[in-house]
């Protein structure tokens, strides 16, 4: 095989139900995407390490979002790496492939030979649902704790959506024989069916963080136990998957548990910048705010953080008074 094959399941997310423990769920792999994303800057591994995990997160977290909706995962923080954005683009019709887009803003100077999570410091991680024209977004946060972006994920759904969630990622650079070297990210989402709206706010949490234990108990409790020790076993070759498929994947964990799956959500790599993005950004500026922003050679230009695209354009064409007589 060699680099630019696609496997079958690359840069899809499986949903799966587990119907004797009441569990969802979503298997993520993602190869190209994370490509499109990566190859547009030039990030030190640790900070490309950080922005695969959230490409990952985001594409598990957003299968779930409606047609036409977008899901925006955020990490800001007072660490080498301030900030980590990424935004999934539901599909506008059944079948089409979702989009993602992701890029990091970090101090190069401040990072250290610490593990990736330990290059952000204190911070808030946060999920954002935007359903679109005249409705309001959603926004729930919580604080950069626990040792990965995927426990910060987890911390999320217990406090603002009060369900047990939980997390199990692989991602990293793949040197298989005969193709070159390249990241490549799989993992697996598992939660508990929801009583309500799956992204229905119940409120910020107070006092200490919860967790998906604190959260179930009983039979439930139960349940919940014995699919995250089944969870547990799975290997990161596994998840990353070149040679396992999700199907596959789900019948050697979950077998007892009788999986059944739906259709595969494919996703890419893609980007909603454009010259009319570009002027309706800078309509806010007036005349003297724009002849600030106006280069030597007569241009005011704009590079979009998430696809490095460069936009130059007529200065006289911009700002709030542009189109006045």
């Amino acid at each position: 095989m060699s680099l630019g094959t696609k496997i079958a399941w690359d840069d899809t997310v499986l949903p799966f139900q587990l119907d004797v423990s009441d569990m969802r769920g979503r298997v993520a792999r993602l190869d190209g995407v994370l490509d499109g994303i990566l190859k547009q800057h030039d990030y030190p591994e640790k900070v490309e390490a950080l922005v695969a995990e959230m490409a990952l997160l985001t594409a598990l977290i957003g299968q779930t979002v409606s047609l036409r909706w977008k899901l925006s995962l955020q990490v800001q923080s007072k660490g080498a790496v301030r900030m980590i954005a990424t935004d999934y683009y539901a599909p506008t019709e059944e079948g089409e492939p979702a989009r993602i887009r992701a890029y990091a803003s970090f101090d190069r100077d401040r990072l250290t030979d610490a593990s990736p999570f330990d290059q952000v410091g204190e911070g808030y991680f946060a999920i954002m649902i935007d359903q679109g024209e005249g409705t309001h977004p959603y926004q729930g946060i919580t604080p950069l704790a626990g040792g990965s972006l995927s426990a910060c994920a987890e911390a999320y759904f217990a406090q603002s959506e009060q369900l047990p969630t939980r997390f199990s990622l692989s991602f990293g650079k793949s040197t298989e024989p005969g193709v070159g070297e390249h990241w490549r990210a799989g993992g697996i989402m598992l939660q508990h069916m929801p009583k309500a709206s799956p992204f229905a706010a119940t409120g910020e949490g107070t006092g200490d963080i919860l967790t998906a234990s604190d959260l179930v108990d009983g039979e439930e409790g139960e349940n919940w136990g014995r699919v995250n020790i089944l969870l547990d076993t799975v290997e990161d070759l596994e998840l990353i998957g070149p040679s396992t498929a999700p199907t596959d994947l789900l019948v050697r964990l979950f077998h007892e548990e009788q999986p059944r799956v739906y259709d595969a959500q494919p996703v890419q790599f893609g980007c909603t910048c454009s010259e009319d993005r570009v002027r309706q950004s800078l309509s806010i500026y007036s005349a003297k705010d724009i002849e600030k922003m106006t280069t030597p050679e007569g241009n005011v230009t704009a590079d979009c953080q998430f696809c490095g695209a460069h936009y130059v354009l007529d200065p006289a064409t911009v700002g709030f008074d542009a189109d006045r007589p």
